[in-house]
């Protein structure tokens, strides 16, 4: 029990009473009110496949929670499905949701004066949703990753949810036929799980286990096999021990924990949004962190694992070749991770690694030799320039053309783009811009799944850009940018592109660059008016009112924290 709840408890006394009453009503016995008190982050849903398995796994923590001496208080969160809303106006809903969800398990444990939360997610904003809330309460906490999905299979290849947004732009090109697309969406998404890929859900669960806050080997566990289970049961285990131990979120979420997940980031080809995620659980936890560390690491860390979007294997081929503790374990003997670093079971990283072996298992080649990687240095750059002076990221690897400079072909909405691209009005050479859907001008921040696999679709990926204020999928790759600050909403330069500017993205060179002088942009600023917002009540009223630029992690608490 800790300290706050001991003293609650003697100050309160006799007042006390009514509460133990409840807490009888809810299967308290005499002996369990000398217990710590564990909350259990319930991420269940039927909205997504991602999160339809985490009830049984939320059933097995709580046994196990009992067994290890704790009380369990199970509570749900939401979930958006980001792959079922993509494209449409509920996707601004997506990013909103990290918040809606943090706010929730925050105000469940803190209300309810708990002595330590177990957290189970799947879909996207569960992972850095729930990992905001643990760092701003430190309470002893652990996460549970519900697993990845297993792929799809049609025509000897293994399909993710990607394939069928691919297979949209196809069909739109002429490239197949209306069968063919709808077998597609048939097998893409065989059962429960999170999206396949290296996408964000497995990327931020890979992240996790980096950083010390899930068990070995969870983050790329299937969500429908039964070692999945057991890990949860684990987890359960090795949080009642946290909270006796007081082993707390402060102690494992430092910078060094930061530097781990990065690099393992760097090492498997992970997510964009990552990048937004870590940005706002370092801001949750009060670590300084920037733009710049992702650039740094990115310098020093080869991409080493070969997986989607952009590689040919899904997370369950990472388990089979050993995993993040492999990817790891490779990284530290290169002096790339911290060995130091605290992790949830009170070991050390090196110490959790320890029976690792040094190289990847021989007849594999989802993990490769360190010394032959897939890329010589990591995939997620920082770009800067007069149309990003606040950066903007994007993936750097899977591009055959390093560089473009085209005519801009500009759009205010992510529907206009799609329509665009899917008459063909979008030609080899050009760059798009879409804008107005940045964290305030959206609001939310949408993917632009839809337009970017519509432009792979259509055989345009290595010829045409994209720029845009939003975000990307996990599934995007490309020539593609993304995140770009300032946003148009507040006046960025992204504002001023006007049809038919020279715009240049530069992958090697790392710029984003508006061809225009700085004199005719100055002028075209002095005409440029903010639009009123889109929404006037509710919560993207709410969030565009507080949500702060996506260079600083799009989180809804920054003013505040610097006031």
């Amino acid at each position: 029990m800790s300290d706050n709840r001991r003293s609650q408890v003697v100050t309160q006394g006799v007042q006390r009473t009514p509460n133990r009453a409840m807490l009888r009503a809810v299967g308290f016995q005499d002996e369990d009110f000398k217990k710590p008190i564990v909350g259990l982050a319930n991420g269940y849903s039927t909205i997504t496949p991602c999160n339809m398995g985490i009830n049984g796994l939320a059933q097995r923590a709580e046994v196990a929670l009992r067994e290890a001496g704790v009380m369990p208080q199970m509570f749900g969160t939401i979930t958006i499905s980001d792959g079922i809303s993509m494209g449409t106006e509920g996707m601004k809903y997506s990013l909103v949701s990290r918040e809606v969800i943090a706010d929730s398990i925050e105000t469940a444990c803190m209300g309810q004066s708990m002595d330590g939360v177990l957290a189970i997610g799947g879909c996207d904003k569960n992972m850095p949703g729930a990992m905001i809330a643990i760092a701003r309460m430190n309470i002893p906490a652990v996460f549970v990753y519900g697993g990845t999905i297993k792929p799809g299979h049609y025509n000897g290849q293994d399909l993710t949810v990607v394939s069928a947004f691919e297979a949209v732009g196809q069909y739109s090109a002429g490239k197949i036929d209306e069968a063919e697309l709808v077998a597609v969406e048939r097998h893409a998404c065989p059962g429960a799980g999170s999206c396949g890929g290296m996408y964000t859900a497995n990327t931020m669960s890979s992240a996790f286990e980096a950083m010390g806050m899930s068990l070995p080997y969870s983050s790329t566990m299937a969500a429908e096999d039964e070692e999945k289970a057991q890990s949860t049961e684990k987890s359960a285990f090795v949080l009642a021990e946290a909270v006796r131990r007081q082993i707390l979120p402060q102690q494992i979420l430092t910078r060094q924990a930061f530097e781990n997940a990065i690099a393992v980031i760097m090492a498997v080809g992970g997510s964009t949004n990552s990048v937004l995620h870590l940005l706002a659980i370092a801001h949750a936890i009060g670590i300084e962190l920037t733009l710049d560390d992702f650039e740094t690491i990115r310098a020093k860390v080869p991409v080493f694992c070969d997986l989607k979007p952009s590689g040919r294997y899904v997370a369950t081929d990472l388990h089979r070749a050993g995993g993040i503790p492999q990817v790891m374990k490779m990284l530290l003997n290169q002096g790339l991770l911290h060995g130091d670093a605290l992790t949830v079971s009170g070991q050390t990283i090196a110490e959790v690694l320890a029976e690792v072996p040094d190289q990847p298992p021989a007849h594999q080649d989802v993990i490769r030799p360190f010394d032959q990687p897939m890329y010589a240095q990591g995939h997620l750059g920082i770009l800067r320039g007069n149309l990003a002076t606040e950066g903007a990221v994007a993936k750097l690897t899977g591009i055959k053309k390093r560089s473009i400079t085209g005519p801009a072909r500009v759009f205010d909405s992510e529907e206009d783009c799609l329509d665009a691209i899917l008459a063909g009005k979008i030609q080899a050479g050009d760059v798009i811009v879409v804008r107005y859907e940045g964290p305030k001008g959206g609001p939310g921040m949408r993917e632009m799944l839809a337009p970017t696999s519509a432009i792979i679709g259509a055989g345009l990926g290595d010829s045409v850009g994209l720029i845009t204020d939003g975000r990307f999928s996990g599934g995007t790759y490309g020539m593609v940018v993304g995140h770009v600050a300032p946003e148009a909403a507040v006046g960025g330069a992204i504002a001023l592109v006007k049809e038919g500017d020279s715009i240049t993205i530069d992958a090697d060179g790392r710029q984003l660059q508006l061809e225009v002088s700085d004199a005719e942009l100055a002028q075209r600023r002095q005409n440029w008016q903010p639009r009123p917002p889109r929404y006037t009540q509710g919560v993207l009223a709410k969030y565009a009112k507080l949500v702060s630029s996506s260079s600083r992690g799009a989180v809804t608490d920054l003013d505040l924290f610097e006031s």
